[in-house]
C-alpha cells in the first residue's frame, strides 16, 4: 500500500489548532535534556514531552529525588545525571511530564496524551530522543511470571528501591548485566548466579578492537571493577552459556543451561534476562524515515546526516535511538542536533555551531571508542535471538517461532504478512518485544539478509490511545 506524505486538509486544519513552538523533544533522558537546555539558551521556545513524572529517561530515572544512599548504590555514572538535570531546569524550556506522544507527523505536529486529554504542538523542528529498548532474549520459558529483563529490574532498583525479594539469577550479556549485579552487591542483595554467554571466540573476535578500547582505559577500568566487586562477593559466575531454557509450570522455578560442556541447574524463583539494547524506532519507523540495518549492533538503526537529521526534514534524532552509545554520547547528541536546530532557525550563527560543535564532536569521538569492542564482546548468540520452533516469539498473540516459519513456508515475505498471517505484532506492544526477533527468524527462514526482510510498518498511535481521548481533540 502506498503511503501518501501529503498534508490532508484535516491535518492542516488541526495544524492551525495546536499550540506553535520553535522546538519539540520527544524524551528527558540525557539527549533530550541536553537538546533542550541548548536550545533554550540560544532563545528558541522549547517543550520537552516524557512519559515519565520527574525528567532523567531510562539511565536517570528518579535522579532529582534519589537521596545519598541511593546514588551510592547506583553508582557514580547514575549520579552524574543530576548535573544535566539541574542545566536543564535553570534553562527555563518547558516541561511537560506525565505525557505521552502518540503521533509525530512528517509535518511536525506532535500529538500527546496527559491526564486522559489529548492536546498537540505545531513544532518548527522536533528531536527524537526516544532512546533504546532492550533487545528481545526468545528462550524457552521466558513468559514465564519471575522472569524479567534486567532493564526492569533496574527500573524498580532506581524508581523505588525495590530489589527481589529472593536471590536471583542473572542471565546473559552485555554490560548491563554486570553493572546491575554490582548494584545489587552494594545494595546488599544476594545473587544466586550470575550466568554469561559470552564465550571464549567472542573475546577473541573483540581483541581486534582492543587498541582503540585501550584508549578509553576508564570504560575498561569500570568494566573490572564490576566484575572484581561480583567475585569478592563470591557470586557464581558461570561462562560460555548455551542452551538456557526457563523451567517452570505456574511461574520460574530454575535455569537450565550448559558451561564449558556440563550441564547446570541453577534454581531461583527470579530470573532476570538481558542480552544488550537496542534503538527504539518507533517513531522513525512511524515518520517512514529511511533505516538500515546494522550489523555490528544487530539492528535497524535512522540513517541521520551529522547533526541527526531524519531524511524527513526538521526532525532529529539523538541519542541511542540513533545507534546505541550510551549516556555520555547521547548528551553530546543532543546538544549537537540542539546547534542545528537553533542554527536553522536563525537563533544561532554558523560560525558559533561550528565551534561549538568541534568541542560536542570531538568528545563523542571520545566516548565512542569503546563502543567497537563492546559490541563485539557482547555479541548476542545466535540462538539467542533465532529461536527454536517450540519458542513464543510474540508474546502479546502468542506466536512460536515454529509457526513463523510455517507462515515462510507459505509465502510470508516479511514481519508485515506474518501479520496477516498469525496477528504477530498486533497485540498491545506494537512489536517492541518481538519486532527484532520477527525479522531475523524470518531471514533465517528464507536465507536471506534482514535488510531484505525489513521491519513491521509501524503506524499511529505509537502508544495506545482510546477512541474517547482521541475524539476529545
Amino acid at each position: 500500500m502506498a503511503v501518501d506524505h501529503t498534508t490532508s486538509s484535516a491535518q492542516q486544519a488541526d495544524l492551525h489548532r495546536a499550540e506553535p513552538v520553535d522546538l519539540v523533544v520527544v524524551g528527558a533522558g540525557p539527549a533530550g535534556m541536553s537538546a533542550a537546555t541548548r536550545a533554550a539558551r540560544a532563545g528558541l521556545s522549547v517543550v520537552m514531552i516524557d512519559e515519565q513524572n520527574a525528567v532523567g529517561g531510562q539511565i536517570y530515572r528518579a535522579i532529582e529525588r534519589a537521596d545519598a544512599r541511593r546514588k551510592e548504590i547506583l553508582g557514580p555514572d547514575y549520579a552524574a545525571g543530576a548535573a544535566i538535570a539541574e542545566d536543564f531546569v535553570r534553562s527555563g524550556a518547558r516541561h511537560l511530564p506525565g505525557a505521552t506522544v502518540w503521533q509525530v507527523t512528517r509535518e511536525r505536529s506532535v500529538h500527546y496524551l496527559k491526564d486522559g486529554k489529548v492536546g498537540s504542538f505545531a513544532a518548527q523542528r522536533v528531536i527524537l530522543a526516544s532512546g533504546a529498548l532492550e533487545r528481545p532474549f526468545p528462550i524457552p520459558g521466558w513468559t514465564l511470571p519471575g522472569v524479567l529483563t534486567a532493564g526492569a529490574a533496574q527500573i524498580l532498583l532506581k524508581s523505588a528501591g525495590e530489589v527481589p525479594a529472593a536471590p536471583p539469577v542473572l542471565a546473559g550479556c552485555g554490560p548491563l548485566l554486570y553493572l546491575l549485579g554490582w548494584q545489587y552487591v552494594r545494595a546488599g542483595v544476594p545473587i544466586r548466579a550470575l550466568v554469561d554467554t559470552t564465550r571464549h571466540e567472542d573475546r577473541w573476535r573483540a581483541k581486534s578492537h582492543l587498541f582503540a578500547a585501550l584508549r578509553a582505559w576508564p570504560f575498561l577500568s569500570k568494566g573490572l571493577q564490576l566484575l572484581r566487586t561480583l567475585r569478592d562477593a563470591r557470586v557464581p559466575i558461570y561462562e560460555g552459556a548455551d542452551d538456557l531454557a526457563i523451567e517452570g509450570t505456574q511461574r520460574a522455578a530454575a535455569l537450565t543451561f550448559t558451561s564449558q560442556g556440563r550441564a547446570q541447574r541453577v534454581e531461583a524463583d527470579v530470573i532476570l534476562l538481558h542480552q544488550g539494547v537496542v534503538p527504539n524506532t518507533q517513531f522513525t519507523q512511524a515518520l517512514r524515515a529511511a533505516h538500515r540495518w546494522d550489523p555490528a549492533q544487530l539492528c535497524f538503526t535512522p540513517q541521520t546526516d551529522a547533526w541527526g537529521e531524519l531524511d524527513v526534514p526538521g526532525i532529529f534524532v539523538a541519542g541511542d535511538g540513533a545507534g546505541i552509545g550510551g549516556a555520555q554520547a547521547a548528551a553530546q547528541q543532543g546538544t549537537l542536533a540542539a546547534l542545528a536546530v537553533a542554527s536553522q532557525l536563525g537563533m544561532l550563527d554558523t560560525a558559533t555551531r561550528e565551534r561549538e560543535a568541534h568541542a560536542h564532536r570531538a568528545a563523542l569521538a571520545r566516548v565512542m571508542r569503546i563502543r567497537p569492542f563492546l559490541d563485539s564482546l557482547y555479541r548476542p548468540r545466535d540462538a539467542n535471538r533465532i529461536p527454536a520452533d517450540s519458542t513464543i516469539v510474540c508474546r502479546c498473540e502468542e506466536v512460536t517461532a515454529g509457526e513463523l516459519r510455517g507462515f515462510v513456508a507459505l509465502g510470508c515475505v516479511g514481519p508485515n504478512q506474518a501479520k496477516s498471517f498469525g496477528r504477530c505484532g498486533m497485540g498491545p506492544c506494537q512489536g517492541r518485544l518481538c519486532g527484532l526477533t520477527v525479522t531475523e527468524v524470518i531471514a533465517d527462514a528464507r536465507k536471506v539478509q534482514p535488510d531484505e526482510v525489513g521491519y513491521y510498518r509501524i503506524r499511529p498511535p505509537i502508544k495506545p490511545i482510546t477512541l474517547g481521548e482521541l475524539a476529545g481533540e
